[in-house]
Order: C-alpha cells, then structure tokens, then sequence
C-alpha cells in the first residue's frame, strides 16, 4: 500500500535544483577549462566557472544556516541500522524489483547509506572543491599569503573532486529512476510530496 507524505519543503527544493544547474555548469565550464571540452571558450568558460563557484559558496551558506536553525542536519547523522541490508538491495534486491529495506519518512528521508554519502559530500568534497578552487583563482598571490603547494598539486585534487561530483552526479540521477513509477522521486522533488510504501 502507498501513501503520499510531504518530504520536502520549498527552500529544500530551491536548494537541491539551484545547486544541481550549478554544478551541472561547473563540471561544464570546468572541463572545457582544463581543456578537455569545447563550448563556450576558454575565457567565457572561465568566467561561468567564477560566477557558478561563486554562486554554489553563497547557496551552500545558505543551506547550512537553513539545515541548522531547521534540524535538517539531523538527516545526515550516520545511523548503523540496516546497513546490511541496503548494501544487498543496491547490489541484488534493486535488479530483482524487491521493496527497499528502508522506510521513507518526514523524519527520516535518507538511509543510512545516503547519510554517509551525503556526509562525505558536505564535509570533504564540497570543501576539497572550494579550498583548491579559491587557492587556484588566488594563484598569483600565493608568494604574499605564504602557500607553498605546487599549482599542478592544487589542480590534480580539483580535478578529482570534479570526477567525484561528476560520478555522484550519474549515480544520483541513475537512483532516481529505480522507482516505481520512475519519475517518483523526481517528482517528489519537483512537488514536494512523495508516494512510499506503508508497511
């Protein structure tokens, strides 16, 4: 039996959609930076790249005020329950149409397999990603701010926190579509409101 629940609220929407179209742009802009596309131009792929990271550090202020003076951040502490056996869904029981173990609900919307990533996301990748792209934009002043690093060094993490984004970013898209119907998830994020199994 399903039944729909509200799930997420308006600024949670604005969040994930506004920060997904950004990162969408950096990853864009970011390789034709680095030489490995060819959209815009290197100097206006720059320049994207400026303003989108400049954008994604404001919005992800944002969000941290909003998930803290909200309790969301609740939805990220790592649980231990039924790691097991959502490791096997996503290995077998996802192929095999069988129910996820976990059940969906306002006050817990990620299991516990989410949360870790989830975590990872916001404690280290999103971080990695400002701190070497704020050391890359700040390059010509690293003699007078004291930075030793080695700006091949800076770049080699900068690019591998943008393959992570990029793998997260197909894996989360590719997850959204395991539902039935496909577009569930999607459209609870559109909506707000999600259909999931009662038990």
């Amino acid at each position: 039996m399903k039944e729909k629940i509200f799930l997420y609220p308006r600024f949670e929407r604005f969040w994930h959609w506004t920060q997904a179209f950004l990162i969408v742009l950096l990853l864009l802009s970011g390789f034709e930076i680095h030489g490995s596309l060819r959209i815009w131009g290197f100097e206006k792929a720059y320049y994207l790249h400026v303003y989108c990271a400049a954008g994604l550090l404001i919005l992800t202020a944002f969000s941290i005020f909003w998930h803290l003076t909200t309790g969301s951040w609740r939805h990220y502490w790592p649980v231990k329950e039924k790691i097991p056996q959502i490791c096997y869904y996503y290995a077998v029981g996802i192929f095999r149409r069988e129910a996820h173990p976990f059940e969906k609900r306002p006050d817990q919307k990620l299991n516990p397999l989410q949360r870790i990533v989830y975590l990872f996301l916001k404690i280290f990748l999103y971080p990695l990603q400002f701190v070497t792209g704020g050391m890359l934009f700040l390059y010509k002043w690293w003699p007078k701010l004291g930075i030793k690093a080695t700006f091949s060094g800076t770049v080699y993490w900068h690019l591998l926190g943008a393959y992570a984004f990029l793998l997260f970013f197909i894996l989360h898209i590719y997850l959204t579509t395991t539902t039935r119907p496909w577009y569930n998830h999607i459209r609870a994020m559109v909506l707000g409101w999600e259909e999931v199994e009662v038990r």
